[in-house]
């Protein structure tokens, strides 16, 4: 089984947030980080990652993404709190994991 990953990225202000899921975590941040991706990312520099889930399994990872991409902005502000209160970038600590 190959594991996943869900992560939640916003911008300098927090006043935008993207949601996405990789399988491989540490390139896919490395892409947005540089702008290598081309779309919402890149054009609003969301670049700084404040919430990560790991799972077992992509389609449990897709499976949350669609789940929280329904919810209120209120609600998905919440749940980074709850992992991050301060809305800490987690780039570094991911990276040298």
């Amino acid at each position: 089984m190959k594991e996943a990953y869900l992560y939640i990225l916003t911008n300098k202000t927090n006043n935008l947030l993207y949601i996405g899921v990789s399988g491989n975590i540490k390139t896919r941040l490395f892409q947005h980080r540089k702008h290598l991706v081309e779309g919402f990312t890149d054009k609003y520099n969301i670049t700084k990652v404040v919430y990560i889930e790991k799972f077992d399994v992509m389609i449990n990872a897709i499976e949350r993404e669609k789940q929280l991409k329904g919810w209120t902005r209120q609600k998905k502000i919440e749940l980074i709190k709850t992992f991050n209160p301060n809305f800490k970038d987690l780039y570094e600590d991911i990276m040298k994991n």
